[in-house]
Parts: structure tokens; C-alpha cells; sequence
């Protein structure tokens, strides 16, 4: 696709016939064994945890950076200069200054109006909903840190125990024996101790788990995936919500500069023609009246897009705005192109592919329940619990638990069915978004070409009109009219073919 190029539209426009211009008009109408045995379990079962959480653990995955989509900041050429005392006063006083010189950056003139350029207008927009932006770095560490969580149950839980009791009796009599003068004796023997205390240290390994724990890291990862496709997205709909506004606030300062230059020529024409005469006639009367209505909705549509525009960007209420026109849109993109980037980066794309990933991974775990659940457990009790001439008082141990449900009613197999079915449906998800995305990228893809022809003819328009004006004499209304018209209608087509590309760069998932 060819970019567009400025300096040789406006060459061709100083070649073309008036005729050619009204064309374009027309046109532009849209688990006990020795010690050695319990190392080499230990670090055998260590070493394949490790195994395992090395397949999870994500490339180098870092909080998003997020960007503003670019815009270009620089001024047109020409700008529309009122040229009588009405718009003056309205330039001075009103709550939209017209500009008439080129402001670099954002800046506020000695008249307290703020001269600022669409790309600051976009970042005091960004910079005042942070909140908005903040919420979703938030969605992404909080699924960041739920994936690690995850992965750290890959590892042995290290668990420690302590029990101290007193008995308010002393445990029983069990030995008896005959004695010498043919009596029974007692012995006591007390092989629980009146005053126990048990302090137990242990470190259980899980086996067979880690095969669903794998798949438990699958869903964690797929959740902070989609978070970080997401993560974006309000910076955006906020740039193109301050373009939207930046751009509707530029034409209306250009309808109102119309409807002031036609009240001014309706004025001239009817102080000549009352020179002398020292009554007001009727009809004078209600087109002066008329005239004033003209002017009172773009008035009033300036107004209300200001107060909008500095909501947005968080600027006190009854701030001026002078607004720098930005310069010509520039794109060059292909239908192929927009197509696999959307497959790879929209967010409606990889949300699916990444439910269907959670969907296979909860299939897999719901099979694994018709197997044991296997975990090797060792560790350090010292005790006082239990007589000593009966047991040790210090002692390791080491030893595997393993817990198999035999019968559950069928519960292990409709929930394998369930699951099953949950990741047949995923899967067709994945290909109706896909199908989905493919044909609104299509049809976003036709209106940027029609909105770029249309901004080109816009264009040619606004460069015929300053060639043609330039035959009339200054601080003419008629010309001024026409002037800010043909602009209101080149900024009107320049926010559609923007907003167009917008379209497409949120399809691509930019």
C-alpha cells in the first residue's frame, strides 16, 4: 500500500479545475530407615520436583509496558484565523481559543490559554485515569504470583510439630507377677509419661501428584496470559476515547468559525442596506435573530466538548484549550499482515486458545484420579512422651503414604466425561473467535481504505480552497466560511480514517 504523500496531493490539487473541487464535494457526503537411605530418597525426589517445575517456568515474563498508540503532534500549515472583531473576542474570552501561531508544546499562554498537542492531550489523559491503568498491572501480578504459587508446590513441604501435655493422673499399672510369699505384685510401669512433650520435624515429597500439579501450572500460566493480553487494553480505549474528542472538538471550532463569518455577512449586508434609514424592518429583524440561533449550537458543542476533553485529561473545570492540529495520517498496512498478528495477539483470540489449554489441563487432572496418591515423608522427632527404655527418645525416620480410593460410585468417571467435554467445546471456541476476528478485521480493513480515500479527497479540498482564496480580498467572510467548512469536513474525514485504523490496531491486539 502506497503512503500517502502530502506535498504531491497538494501539487496536484494546485493543478486541478474548480470543476474538480465540486466533484470532491459531492463525494466527501462518511513417608524409619538409615539415615543414608533417607538422603537418597530425599534428594531423588528433590531433584525430580526440580525436573518437573523446570518445564513451568516461563521465559524471562515481565510486566507489560504499556504504550500509547502513536499520533502524530505536529501543526497543518494553514490554520483558520478569525478575521473579524466577533470571533476575536470569542478567540479571546471564550472557552476554545483558535489558533493562529504554531505552539511546540504543551503550554500555557500569557492569556491563560493551554496550547496542546494530541499526543499530550493523550498522555495527561493516560496519566489521570492511572487508577484504571494501575487496576490491570495489579490483574497481571496477582495471576503472576497465583502461577508461582503453583509451581512452588512442586517442592517438599518442610513442616515442623510440637506437643506439650500434662496428665492429671499417672498412666496405669499393667505388670503383675507372683511373689515369694504367694502373693500377687503389681509393678507400675508408666510407658506414657505423666508430662509429655513431643517436638516433631518432617519433610513430605509428593509423588504421583506432581503429574496434576504440572497440569495446575498449565491453568496458572494460561490465567496470567490472558491477564497480560488484557493488560493493555484501557490505555487504549482511552488514547482513541481523547482522539475521538480531540478531533470532534477541532470541527467544531471550525463549524463555529462558519456560522460566525455567515452571521458577520448577514450583518454587513443589512447595515449597507439600512445606511439611512433609521427603522428596523421586519425581515431584517428575523434574519439577525436567525443568524444568532446559527451560532448558539456550535457555541454551545465547543463548550461541551472542552468540558469533556478536560475531564479526560484532568484539567480544572473552565480551562481554554488552544488545539494544535495534528499532521496528515500516515499508514501502510496489509490485509494479510492485520490478519496473523490478530491470530497471534488479539485478546479475544488468545483467550481462547488459552481456555481451551485450562480445558485439556482439568481433562487430564480428572483422569488421574483413578490412580493412588503417593508421597514420601521423612523426619526428626525428640519426644518424652513415651518411656525410653521402650523407645528412643530422638529419632528419624523415613517412609512413603499412599491413599488409593477404591469406590466412589462413578464420581472419577462423570467428572473425566465432564471434563472431556469442556475441552471439545474449548476447542471449537478457539476456531469460532479466530473465524470471528478474521471477518471483523476484513471489514475493518475495507472502511480504513474507504476512510483513506476520502481523507486524501478531503485533503486535495482543503489545498484547492487556499489556492482559490487567495484571489479574494482579505477578511472576507464568505471566504472565511467556506474555509473553516472545507477544514471541518477534512478533520471529520481525518477522525474517521484514525479511528478506522484504531479499529484495526485493537483487532491486531495493539
Amino acid at each position: 500500500m502506497a503512503q500517502i504523500d502530502s506535498t504531491k496531493n497538494c501539487g496536484a490539487a494546485n493543478d486541478s479545475q474548480h470543476s474538480d473541487v465540486n466533484k470532491a464535494v459531492a463525494f466527501l457526503s462518511h513417608n524409619v530407615f538409615n539415615i543414608n537411605k533417607v538422603t537418597v530418597i530425599l534428594v531423588g525426589s528433590l531433584a525430580l520436583s526440580v525436573a518437573m517445575a523446570g518445564q513451568n517456568l516461563p521465559a524471562s515474563v515481565s510486566t507489560p509496558v504499556l504504550q500509547l498508540p502513536s499520533a502524530p503532534s505536529a501543526l497543518l500549515k494553514a490554520q483558520i484565523t478569525p478575521t473579524y472583531q466577533g470571533l476575536r473576542q470569542i478567540a479571546k474570552t471564550g472557552p476554545v481559543a483558535l489558533s493562529a501561531a504554531r505552539p511546540e508544546s504543551a503550554a500555557t499562554a500569557p492569556d491563560g490559554v493551554l496550547r496542546i498537542t494530541l499526543d499530550e492531550a493523550e498522555a495527561r489523559a493516560v496519566g489521570a485515569s492511572s487508577p484504571l491503568v494501575h487496576l490491570g498491572e495489579l490483574q497481571v501480578e496477582a495471576a503472576k504470583q497465583h502461577r508461582l504459587g503453583v509451581e512452588a508446590m512442586y517442592f517438599p513441604i518442610l513442616g515442623s510439630q510440637f506437643d506439650n501435655l500434662h496428665f492429671n493422673k499417672t498412666p496405669g499399672k499393667v505388670l503383675a507377677f507372683q511373689g515369694p510369699l504367694g502373693n500377687q505384685r503389681q509393678v507400675a510401669v508408666n510407658i506414657f509419661e505423666k508430662n509429655e512433650t513431643v517436638v516433631n520435624l518432617s519433610a513430605v515429597q509428593p509423588i504421583t501428584p506432581l503429574m496434576a500439579i504440572h497440569q495446575l501450572a498449565k491453568v496458572a500460566r494460561a490465567d496470567e496470559t490472558i491477564a497480560r493480553a488484557k493488560a493493555g487494553m484501557p490505555v487504549a480505549e482511552m488514547a482513541s476515547m481523547v482522539e475521538k474528542h480531540y478531533y470532534e472538538l477541532l470541527v467544531a471550532q471550525r463549524e463555529l468559525i462558519s456560522a460566525e463569518a455567515d452571521a458577520k455577512k448577514l450583518q454587513d449586508k443589512w447595515l449597507t442596506a439600512s445606511t439611512g434609514v433609521t427603522s428596523v424592518s421586519t425581515e431584517q429583524e428575523k434574519d439577525m435573530i436567525s443568524a444568532q440561533q446559527a451560532v448558539v449550537a456550535p457555541a454551545s458543542k465547543v463548550k461541551e466538548l472542552t468540558a469533556s476533553l478536560n475531564e479526560m485529561m484532568g484539567l480544572p473545570e473552565g480551562t481554554r484549550l488552544e488545539l494544535v492540529p495534528p499532521d496528515p495520517f500516515v499508514e501502510n498496512i496489509s490485509l494479510t499482515e492485520v490478519t496473523a498478528k490478530a491470530m497471534v495477539m488479539n485478546p479475544e483470540v488468545v483467550e481462547a486458545e488459552q481456555t481451551a489449554i485450562k480445558a485439556h489441563a482439568a481433562n487430564t487432572i480428572s483422569k488421574m484420579e483413578y490412580g493412588p496418591n503417593i508421597a514420601v515423608v521423612a523426619g526428626y522427632a525428640n519426644q518424652t512422651a513415651i518411656n525410653t527404655i521402650l523407645f528412643p527418645r530422638a529419632t528419624g525416620y523415613i517412609g512413603v503414604i499412599a491413599t488409593y480410593t477404591v469406590f466412589d460410585f462413578g464420581k472419577r468417571e462423570h467428572g473425566v466425561k465432564e471434563s472431556g467435554a469442556n475441552a471439545e467445546a474449548a476447542d471449537l471456541g478457539v476456531q469460532l473467535t479466530k473465524a470471528k476476528v478474521a471477518a471483523s478485521i476484513k471489514n475493518s480493513y475495507f472502511e480504513l481504505q474507504r476512510s483513506r480515500q476520502l481523507t486524501q479527497l478531503a485533503r486535495r479540498m482543503a489545498s484547492a480552497t487556499r489556492i482559490v482564496e487567495a484571489s479574494y480580498q482579505p477578511d472576507n467572510p464568505d471566504v472565511d466560511s467556506a474555509r473553516a467548512r472545507v477544514e471541518a469536513d477534512m478533520f471529520r474525514a481525518e477522525l474517521e480514517y484514525r479511528q478506522a485504523y484504531a479499529r484495526l490496531k485493537s483487532l491486531m491486539g495493539k
